[in-house]
């Protein structure tokens, strides 16, 4: 059984709604409180492999479980780019290069042994997995492409998230003109749905002197989780309706 969430316009807002969490949340933790990047990154992975574990065993599709493991991976692909990027000193191209080579590696490697990767399939733990890796790699890059446009291209949180903004923009009329495989679109979508989240966080939580809204990263964190709990609440009580409850 298919347990990932259907892929509709209320999942897309949810999804940038988590990544732009993972962004707060992760600098919450690795900046604010001065874990560190590496630590913090040690301690969201765990949290992402017990998540995702949690997710490969379960035998049905759970939404507050599904949605804690895309927070993780975001919160953990958020302090993975920063340490790759300004503890190691890859920098943000060439972090962004390196984790371009890793996801279309696994995009790669599950195409090759799924012989597809519509997220419509994934009916077993060895397609999941793959899945989940793919999701990892791409919010890690989404964080240090967000950093790219933010900090070395001159267009600022706000411009970046404007950029990326009109790109989405562009991939949604691609989708209705049915012209363009929607499998490469979802990937597309999902890639750039990360550094959107990057940048509209750092809007919010850097200082107004260095572009932001000044709104602190326990502020923001904060009312994001209200946000998407809200969304995933929303999203059970949907699923499991009252006439669904009834015996047949």
């Amino acid at each position: 059984m298919n347990k990932i969430a259907k892929v509709t316009g209320f999942f897309w807002v949810m999804k940038i709604c988590a990544t732009t969490l993972g962004e707060t949340a992760g600098d919450l933790l690795s900046m604010t409180m001065k874990v560190g990047y590496a630590l913090s990154s040690i301690i969201l992975l765990a949290l992402f492999l017990v998540s995702v574990v949690a997710q490969v065993k379960a035998t049905r599709f759970h939404p507050w479980l599904y949605w804690t493991v895309i927070l993780t991976t975001s919160t953990a692909g958020t302090t993975m780019s920063d340490f790759m990027d300004r503890t190691l000193g890859l920098g943000y191209a060439r972090g962004s290069l390196l984790l371009v080579l890793c996801l279309l590696s696994v995009l790669a490697l599950w195409r090759f042994t799924e012989k597809s990767l519509s997220v419509s399939d994934i009916e077993t733990p060895r397609a999941e997995i793959f899945y989940w890796s793919a999701i990892l790699f791409s919010n890690t890059l989404g964080t240090a492409v967000g950093d790219l446009l933010a900090d070395d291209s001159g267009l600022g949180f706000a411009g970046g998230a404007a950029l990326i903004a009109a790109l989405l923009a562009m991939i949604v009329v691609a989708y209705y003109s049915k012209r363009i495989d929607r499998v490469l679109l979802f990937w597309l979508a999902f890639v750039l749905t990360r550094p959107f989240g990057a940048t509209f966080g750092d809007l919010l939580t850097k200082p107004t002197d260095k572009g932001g809204l000044n709104l602190g990263t326990l502020g923001s964190s904060l009312v994001l989780t209200a946000i998407l709990i809200a969304c995933v609440a929303w999203t059970e009580r949907k699923r499991v309706s009252p006439s669904a409850a009834l015996p047949p």
